[in-house]
């Protein structure tokens, strides 16, 4: 295990709302493009540590072996606003994290001082989907994304803010729930939010990059083709107000030897075929992109749900393995699919379907979707189907261990009776995902629990499954020490062998463990952070619902828990 030699200055003062009093600025190396591509094992400085995604550290000091002497070391409380999905970032014994009102803290990594705060002032009021799932740094700046979709680049030392700009119009729904990640010296973020009809939208969802040191826009890409351009007529002869969705809420990838980034889009608005009057592909919706870092033009596409009708996303994380002598990216959805394409061509290579969706089927050889009979809906029909839309996952990651060339992957194992009503009215102003009434079911291969963590090798094989009564509610970490980290809704933290499955250390948290989990080190050691809290969305209260013999509290409880070996055997 290598850990860098850490120098660290303590910090004299707390910056509170961008406007920190410090006696002396703590020194700081500045992190540069060679960091982000290959960073010290001791730091954790990308989202998911390494920007293909993987969300591994290569830390082995916490092992299999020693896993059972875990103890808490620090603990720290987070804002009790919003949806606790943070991620936190740490750079040479430094720990940043953000909370979803646009609040960065940094404190220090080994014993949770806090060294500065910083809270942004939304331009609008905090409704609807609130959070901010990760921070981006390069250079001397921390990066954040807000719900009232601007980019703010704090310096990383004082909190004091560096440049803020509007990454798009919040007047017209935009907003950034997803963080940035940092591509040959551009931030790169994504916008959802796209679900509404404005006349003034003169590009849908988009990915865009800004200068890291100005904040200047470099390019913009448009996640909706739009009339006229390629890919125009896979949304029929809709007006480019009406179409509507392409959002993403997950961070992208990037590989430098492709020298291409990777971004996946979520599905066409309204939800259903019928309410979005017409039948077409819809592109770039439910794909995966491949972006010229410098132009962000489109080198490649790979849509894995053509017209996509049951709100199925495919937006989430893309992983980045070598496999089978080529460059692959995997991913997986809502359907719980494991997807693997050519990351260099987008060419399709293999689907591994779990076995618990029942909406559609994928030819083992092209990668073509064929949805099963009567699972199409109409409007004022009832239909059931497997999964919710809540998913079997979701933004929660999955995670990678090179040593077992296998997925870590959270799931949410349920089902739905859905009727879809009528579409909404193409009027300015209007949209969204479109009216239904839903009831959420127990899986009829589940009738036991909802939660599922599994392991799944590059081939499509299954190693193991950890089955919970509730849902894993958390994404997953692995580590060097052969270790696979993730948490239930029910509040309980697993730490399990990478190999076997087995359960090496487990605790009860004060509420269910949420967010990234992420290992660094400090000074030679090494550590666990855990964030917690109680997360209201569709996902959280299907659990809840389907389990109600198991109860958390019923709100706050964000915070972040860090554990680090006990000295002795307890």
């Amino acid at each position: 295990m290598r850990i860098a030699a850490q120098s660290l200055a303590l910090a004299a003062a707390v910056a509170t709302h961008g406007l920190p009093a410090h006696a002396q600025e703590p020194s700081f190396t500045p992190v540069t493009e060679a960091m982000l591509l290959d960073p010290d094992p001791a730091d954790w400085i990308n989202w998911r540590r390494t920007l293909d995604g993987w969300g591994y550290s290569p830390l082995d000091q916490i092992d299999t072996g020693n896993a059972h002497r875990l103890r808490l070391a620090w603990s720290w409380a987070l804002s009790s606003e919003g949806r606790p999905e943070p991620n936190p970032l740490v750079y040479d014994g430094v720990l940043y994290v953000a909370s979803p009102p646009g609040i960065v803290e940094a404190l220090d990594a080994a014993t949770g001082e806090l060294r500065w705060r910083y809270r942004h002032e939304h331009e609008t009021d905090l409704t609807g989907i609130v959070t901010t799932r990760n921070l981006a740094i390069y250079d001397d700046k921390v990066y954040l994304t807000t719900v009232d979709a601007h980019i703010v680049a704090l310096d990383a030392r004082t909190g004091d803010v560096v440049w803020n700009v509007a990454g798009a119009d919040h007047r017209l729904g935009f907003r950034y729930t997803a963080g940035p990640i940092v591509v040959r010296g551009n931030v790169v973020a994504s916008t959802n939010g796209c679900e509404w009809y404005h006349e003034a939208k003169e590009m849908p969802c988009f990915i865009s990059a800004r200068d890291a040191q100005t904040g200047d826009e470099v390019w913009r890409t448009s996640t909706v083709a739009r009339p006229g351009e390629p890919g125009g007529d896979t949304w029929g002869d809709t007006p480019l107000m009406f179409r509507t969705g392409g959002d993403s809420w997950t961070a992208g990838s990037f590989d430098p030897n492709t020298n291409l980034i990777y971004w996946a889009t979520a599905q066409a608005k309204p939800w259903a075929r019928f309410q979005r009057g017409h039948s077409g592909d819809a592109l770039y919706t439910n794909s995966v992109l491949a972006l010229d870092p410098a132009s962000g033009n489109i080198v490649w596409y790979n849509q894995l749900l053509p017209g996509e009708t049951h709100d199925m996303d495919e937006t989430f994380e893309n992983l980045l393995v070598d496999h089978d002598g080529g460059r692959s990216l995997f991913k997986m959805g809502k359907l719980a699919i494991l997807w693997e394409l050519d990351r260099t061509t987008g060419r399709f290579l293999a689907a591994h379907d779990l076995g618990y969706q029942t909406i559609l089927d994928v030819h083992p050889e092209t990668g073509a979707v064929t949805y099963r009979p009567g699972m199409i809906p109409e409007e004022g029909v009832e239909l059931e189907f497997c999964p919710s839309i809540a998913g079997f996952k979701s933004w929660r990651s999955m995670a990678y261990h090179p040593d077992t060339q296998a997925f870590y992957v959270p799931l949410l194992v349920s089902c739905e009776r859905t009727t879809f009503g009528p579409g909404p009215e193409l009027v300015e102003g209007g949209g969204g995902v479109g009216l239904s009434r839903r009831v959420h079911l127990m899986h009829p291969d589940r009738p036991d629990g909802v939660g599922e963590l599994v392991a799944i090798d590059v081939d499509g094989d299954i190693l193991w499954r950890h089955r919970t009564r509730t849902a894993i509610d958390s994404a997953v970490l692995t580590t060097g020490g052969g270790l696979v980290v993730a948490g239930d809704w029910d509040r309980n933290l697993y730490v399990h062998d990478a190999r076997s499955g087995d359960i090496l250390f487990q605790t009860r948290m004060p509420s269910s463990v949420s967010g990234f989990p992420v290992s660094y080190a400090v000074d030679g050691r090494q550590y666990l952070a855990v964030p917690v809290g109680t997360d209201p969305s569709l996902w959280s209260g299907i659990s809840g619902q389907l389990t109600p013999d198991r109860q958390r509290p019923d709100a706050g409880g964000h915070g972040l828990f860090v554990f680090t070996l006990a000295d002795e055997e307890p």
